[in-house]
């Protein structure tokens, strides 16, 4: 399995989403890398949808439909309504395990706008 956080410049979120990868992993191998995204032909490129973006062998199993590819701070909503930025531990855990993750109606949001 290829794990890869995208992230842009000292983002604060880069090495808290490290640490969530490496604990939801629960110890299974993996190749994890931290990519830092400088400009958004490269997030395109790479399927960034602001940042933090976890890629799970190259997917994104938390895009909204119809995301666009960003630079911007990343919030992801969890299961409770609230919003964080990283993704729900136990969401992370089921995407790594390849089940199914239930998405809220909001997905993800631009922390700099009211776009979802």
């Amino acid at each position: 399995m290829r794990i890869t956080v995208l992230t842009v410049a000292d983002c604060p979120n880069a090495q808290p989403a490290l640490d969530l990868v490496t604990a939801a992993l629960d110890g299974r191998p993996a190749d994890v890398a931290l990519v830092e995204v400088a400009d958004e032909s490269e997030a395109a490129r790479l399927g960034m949808y602001g940042s933090p973006t976890v890629l799970i062998d190259g997917a994104d199993p938390f895009a909204p439909p119809g995301a666009e590819p960003s630079l911007s701070c990343r919030l992801y909503w969890h299961p409770d309504g609230a919003m964080s930025g990283l993704p729900d531990a136990a969401a992370l855990r089921r995407a790594l395990t390849g089940r199914a993750e239930p998405k809220h109606p909001g997905g993800t949001a631009d922390c700099c706008s009211n776009r979802r």
